[in-house]
């Protein structure tokens, strides 16, 4: 069995995997190291990966590492696929492992693998398995957020489903601009990608995976749990390395 663990900035996701079965997704507020005893004991846990975007709990890392096989995901960790990133102490963690997740479904196919979250990033993984980058653009909350705060008088709005592409008042051209806005702009990228490298594969994951699932034109494939498989394959490919 192996343990995902996925530390982000409000919450803690976990995964527990058995081979490539995602068999229980527990959500923590933050990482107990009681709480994932227990899961560890319930399950029994050989192996962990934890990714964290924060400064590492080195309490935790320290309990998972003298009592399992342990892997911390790091820019110089062992990877399934090529990463040419040209910095990549400064690529999210989330995206790199979305990116494996993507290439273990759709292996040797073309990808474009968007995370729909406060920020939507579209990256790109070639068919050689080559992770080569792509695009950080803000998520429609933060776009909400940012007309209101920068202005003195725009309200701030929800996401609402769109009837029309011409807004009408205030509130609905904005969310014209925010939320079509940024439908059109996944898009194009798609479109581009679709220019520069043909066939293409989209997989999209994140808060916000829904609403473009049934906003965007393209085929697309959800998965909801993708960076939790993309960590459970690179931790498989360390602990294959490493016997």
């Amino acid at each position: 069995m192996n343990l995902t663990i996925d530390i982000g900035n409000s919450r803690t996701k976990l995964g527990v995997f058995d081979g490539e079965t995602l068999i229980e997704r527990p959500v923590l507020k933050k990482p107990k190291i009681n709480e994932i005893q227990q899961i560890i004991d319930i399950h029994g846990v050989e192996r962990v990966i934890l990714s964290t975007v924060a400064l590492q709990p080195h309490e935790l890392g320290n309990f998972l590492r003298e009592k399992l096989f342990y892997l911390e995901l790091e820019t110089k960790t062992p990877l399934p696929i090529r990463n040419e990133y040209k910095t990549p102490e400064t690529l999210g963690k989330d995206r790199i492992a979305a990116a494996v997740g993507a290439w273990h479904i759709f292996p040797n196919q073309n990808l474009v693998v968007i995370d729909a979250g406060t920020c939507i990033t579209i990256d790109f993984v070639h068919h050689s398995g080559v992770f080569m980058g792509g695009t950080i653009t803000p998520g429609i909350s933060l776009r909400y957020k940012a007309m209101h705060h920068f202005t003195s008088r725009l309200p701030l709005v929800k996401r609402q489903r769109l009837d029309e592409f011409i807004g009408y008042s205030t509130e609905t051209c904005m969310r014209v601009g925010a939320q079509m806005g940024a439908t059109l702009e996944i898009e194009g990228f798609i479109s581009r990608y679709e220019k520069e490298f043909g066939e293409i594969r989209v997989i999209i994951t994140g808060g916000d995976a829904d609403y473009f699932v049934n906003e965007l034109k393209s085929e697309i494939f959800a998965r909801p749990n993708l960076v939790l498989t993309g960590l459970n394959e690179i931790l498989k490919y360390n602990s294959d390395i490493s016997d």
